[in-house]
C-alpha cells in the first residue's frame, strides 16, 4: 500500500523555543514534587512511624530516584516533547503501547489538575473566611465555577509563553519551599529533643522484618510526595542543553525535595509528639507552626495562602506538561496534526492547551477530587514500569546510541520491581480493610477506564506510524 505523508507544515516550520537552562529545569523538577500533599503527609506518615518518620522518606527517595535515575538517563538519550509516548515508541515499536502510554500520562496530569484545582478553589474561599471571620462551610457551590476559572487563567499565562510559565513557576516554587523551610527554621532549637528510633506503641522493634515491614509500608504512602520529577521529560524540547541539564535538573530536584522533606518530617516530630498528629485533621504542620513560632500571629491564615500557591503551581506544571505531550503525540503521528501547531509568535501548542481546558472543565464537573487524586497514582505507576522498562530495552539494544547520562543496567531493573510492587499494592489497598466501600472501587476503576478508553480511542482516531527517518507516515 502507498504511504502518504501526513506532515503538518506548521508543525514542521514552527518549533517550541529553547529557552530553559539547568537551573530552571531544576526548579522545575523541584516544583513539580514540593506540592501541598506534604502538609497533610508528614502527619499520617509520623502516626505510622512514629519518631522515625524520616525513614520512611529516606527509602521512599531509593525507591523514586531509581525510576528518576532512569528517566534522567532516557532525557539525555532523546529530549522529545513527546516524553514517555516517544519513548515507548523507540524502545518497542508498538504503536498502541506508545499511544496508550502517551495517553496515559496526559490523563494523570488532567485528573490531577482537576482534583488540584478544586482544592485550591477550596482554599482560596477558605482563606476569605478565615480573613473575614467568619466559618467557612466546606463543599461551596463556588469550588467547581472557581475551579475553572483558576484552570483559564494557568492556560493564559501557558498560552504567553514558555518563559513567563517559568517564572510564574520560580514564584509558586520560592513559595512553597519557603514554607517548608520556614517550618525548619523555627524548629531547629527543637532537634535532639526525642528519639528518632521511636517507633508506635505495640511495634515489635525487636525484630528485624516487623520493622522493615513497617519502613516499606511508611515508604510507600511517602513515596508519592516525589511524583513530579517525571514532568522534566516531557519539556527537554524546550531546553538549551537537554543531554546535559535535562539529568542534572531532576535528579538535582530529587535530592533538595528529600532535604526537606527529611528536615521538616524531623522537625515535625521534635516539635510535637507524633500521637498528636491525629488531632491535627489535614494541617499537621500549621501546629507544628505555631508551637514553635507563637509570635506568628494569624499563621494559619499564611499557610492557607501557602497551600495556594502550592497547588498552584503544580496544576500550572500538570497543564505545561500535558500541553507538550499532546504536541509532541501530533509530532509523532499519534494524534491529529492541529494538536501539534504551533503559535508564531508565543511559540507556545495554542491549540493543546485549548483542548486541554476542556476536558479539564469537564473533569471538574464529573470527578470526584479523591478517586482523581488517586487514579493519578495509579497510572503514573504504569507509566513508570513503561519507563523502566524501555530503558532496559534500550540498553541491550547493540545499535542503539547511548546518552551523557548512562546508568548500570541494574537501576532500570530495580525501579521496574519497586513500581510493580507499589501498583499491586496501591491498587489492592482500598479493600485491604474490614468494610469495602463503593468508593474503594473508585481509584482502580478510573485508571482502568481511562487505559481502556485510550485502547479504544486509538482505533477511532487510527494515528499515523513514525518511520524510520523520523517523517510520519500511515501504513
Amino acid at each position: 500500500m502507498a504511504q502518504i505523508d501526513y506532515s503538518n507544515p506548521q508543525t514542521d516550520t514552527i518549533e517550541l523555543k529553547r529557552t530553559l537552562g539547568k537551573w530552571q529545569l531544576l526548579f522545575y523538577g523541584l516544583g513539580s514534587m514540593l506540592g501541598a500533599g506534604i502538609y497533610a503527609l508528614v502527619g499520617k506518615a509520623a502516626l505510622m512511624m512514629g519518631n522515625a518518620v524520616w525513614m520512611a522518606f529516606a527509602a521512599a527517595m531509593v525507591g523514586a530516584i531509581l525510576t528518576g535515575l532512569s528517566y534522567a538517563s532516557l532525557g539525555s538519550r532523546h529530549p522529545r516533547a513527546g516524553g514517555a509516548a516517544y519513548i515507548t515508541q523507540h524502545a518497542f515499536g508498538i504503536t498502541i503501547l506508545s499511544y496508550i502510554i502517551g495517553i496515559a500520562v496526559t490523563m494523570s496530569g488532567l485528573t490531577s489538575m482537576a482534583a488540584g484545582t478544586q482544592a485550591m478553589a477550596d482554599n482560596l474561599l477558605k482563606g476569605f473566611s478565615l480573613l473575614a471571620n467568619q466559618p467557612y462551610q466546606a463543599g461551596s457551590i463556588w469550588i467547581k465555577p472557581v475551579s475553572v476559572v483558576i484552570v483559564l487563567m494557568i492556560g493564559l499565562v501557558l498560552i504567553k509563553g514558555i518563559r513567563e510559565s517559568m517564572w510564574a513557576n520560580l514564584i509558586c516554587t520560592f513559595v512553597e519551599a519557603a514554607g517548608l523551610l520556614f517550618i525548619i527554621a523555627v524548629g531547629m532549637r527543637f532537634w535532639g529533643s526525642v528519639d528518632y528510633m521511636e517507633m508506635p506503641v505495640g511495634t515489635d522493634t525487636g525484630h528485624f522484618s516487623t520493622v522493615l515491614m513497617l519502613v516499606l509500608s511508611g515508604a510507600v504512602l511517602t513515596f508519592f510526595s516525589f511524583i513530579g520529577f517525571e514532568d522534566i521529560l516531557n519539556v527537554s524540547e524546550e531546553v538549551k542543553n537537554p543531554s546535559r541539564d535535562v539529568p542534572f535538573g531532576l535528579v538535582g530536584a530529587m535530592i533538595l525535595a528529600t532535604l526537606i522533606y527529611m528536615g521538616v518530617a524531623i522537625t515535625a516530630v521534635s516539635v510535637i509528639p507524633y500521637q498528636e498528629f491525629a488531632d491535627s485533621g489535614s494541617t499537621p504542620l500549621v501546629r507544628v507552626a505555631q508551637v514553635a513560632a507563637p509570635w506568628f500571629g494569624r499563621i494559619d491564615v499564611v499557610y492557607v495562602g501557602i497551600s495556594i500557591f502550592a497547588i498552584g503551581n503544580t496544576a500550572l506544571l500538570n497543564y505545561l506538561m500535558g500541553s507538550r505531550l499532546l504536541y509532541g503525540m501530533s509530532r509523532q503521528g499519534l494524534l491529529p496534526g492541529f494538536l501539534g501547531i504551533v503559535n508564531a509568535r508565543t511559540q507556545t501548542p495554542v491549540v493543546a492547551i485549548c483542548v486541554l481546558f476542556l476536558i479539564v472543565t469537564a473533569l471538574i464537573a464529573v470527578g470526584n477530587v479523591k478517586a482523581l487524586a488517586e487514579s493519578t497514582v495509579l497510572l503514573l505507576l504504569c507509566v513508570f514500569i513503561i519507563m523502566n522498562a524501555s530503558l532496559i530495552r534500550l540498553k541491550l539494544k547493540k545499535d542503539e546510541p547511548k546518552g551523557r547520562f548512562e546508568v548500570p543496567l541494574l537501576v532500570p531493573i530495580l525501579g521496574l520491581l519497586v513500581c510493580g510492587a507499589m501498583l499491586v499494592r496501591r491498587a489492592i489497598d482500598p479493600f485491604l480493610g474490614k468494610e469495602i466501600t463503593s468508593e474503594a472501587y473508585l481509584p482502580p476503576m478510573l485508571a482502568a477506564v481511562i487505559i481502556v478508553a485510550a485502547a479504544g480511542l486509538y482505533f477511532v482516531v487510527s494515528p499515523v506510524k513514525v518511520a524510520e527517518e523520523g517523517k510520519i507516515k500511515r501504513d
